[in-house]
């Protein structure tokens, strides 16, 4: 009895001690943090004015491999909104909106967590500076209870590490994305050249389709639709974790009324996948015949012929037409694509 009575006196005096320290602590907690990154606003704002971008490099989202997300119209800008929850844990779940947008300077976010009624609000000010951005987040905490109030004394340096932490992702991913970008403006289109690639790992699928113009280009369409959103939303696979769509087939297939082909996603290592529909294929190291395309996608014809007439010149023999997408496949009159074709001795 008696080291019952010496346990609530314990008890009580820890309360006391917890309620006077918490009367000094506010409800809620104002934080800025303002970090720069080398890449100018026009690149930078659309990380976060996109909310499917922005979970895929914020450390808050992309940490957490098991969240699944719902994106809801319109998908960028003020209005846009998304939900997500943890697919092993039910408690974790929220909800992320848009409340202002002022391009390439402000933006709002409102933050509700579970079930809580009161948001974290998050002001972004983006500063351009000579080619690189300044981003300045100010964090309002949604007020705390009296017995939570002690969250808010660890806040400030959570969201400075998850901040610091994201903004790091950010430059990897505008890294790869930029550096794509001036490959494209320096490319040479409709010249034959000789290139060494290197091996690649495809995931996709094997396809029939009718060799009509418009038939063939929607199916390719779909499965592009379908392999990506498979990589993305199934596996959660980032932009910086994957590469360029590859379609490939019997190079001088373009004569026939139907056409197979495997349409796949590079990935930089074999993964476990559920679904039957999806299977990896190997692209061997090899020297290639390449030109680079822009126009219709009938229009490759041309190209092709013009590779494969190179080939039959050099008495070479000749793999299966890698048809790369160096733009994803919209369009039928405006394909971007990089056309290879494997030669050997």
């Amino acid at each position: 009895m008696r080291w019952l009575k010496f346990g609530s006196l314990i008890v009580l005096f820890v309360l006391a001690v917890y309620a006077v320290s918490m009367t000094f602590v506010d409800e809620a907690k104002s934080i800025t943090v303002e970090k720069e990154i080398s890449y100018p606003v026009d690149k930078v704002f659309p990380q976060f004015s996109n909310l499917q971008n922005f979970t895929r490099w914020n450390a808050f989202f992309s940490d957490n491999k098991n969240l699944s997300f719902d994106f809801f119209m319109p998908y960028e800008g003020q209005g846009s909104s998304m939900s997500y929850h943890d697919t092993k844990d039910p408690d974790i779940s929220g909800d992320l909106f848009i409340r202002y947008e002022n391009p390439n300077r402000t933006l709002r976010y409102q933050l509700f967590e579970g079930k809580d009624s009161n948001p974290y609000s998050i002001d972004l000010k983006f500063k351009p500076q000579n080619g690189k951005t300044a981003v300045i987040w100010y964090i309002h905490t949604p007020k705390q209870s009296f017995l939570k109030r002690s969250l808010n004394l660890v806040s400030e340096d959570l969201f400075a590490e998850q901040i610091d932490k994201s903004m790091k992702n950010l430059f990897n991913v505008l890294g790869n994305k930029v550096s794509k970008e001036q490959q494209r403006e320096s490319l040479k289109f409709d010249s034959l050249m000789v290139e060494d690639q290197d091996g690649q790992l495809l995931l996709g699928v094997n396809v029939n389709s009718k060799n009509v113009k418009d038939a063939l280009f929607r199916n390719i369409v779909m499965n592009h639709n379908k392999t990506l959103n498979y990589i993305k939303m199934d596996l959660g696979k980032r932009d910086d974790e994957y590469g360029e769509p590859i379609l490939i087939t019997d190079a001088d297939n373009f004569k026939d009324k139907e056409v197979s082909y495997f349409y796949g996603i590079p990935l930089s290592k074999r993964i476990g996948v559920s679904d039957n529909n999806f299977s990896f294929r190997t692209l061997n190291a090899s020297k290639k015949y390449v030109i680079y395309y822009r126009g219709s996608y009938s229009g490759r014809v041309k190209a092709i012929q013009q590779l494969l007439l190179k080939a039959k010149k050099d008495t070479m023999r000749t793999g299966d037409l890698q048809q790369t997408f160096l733009e994803e496949p919209s369009v039928e009159n405006n394909t971007v694509m990089k056309l290879s074709l494997p030669v050997f001795r």
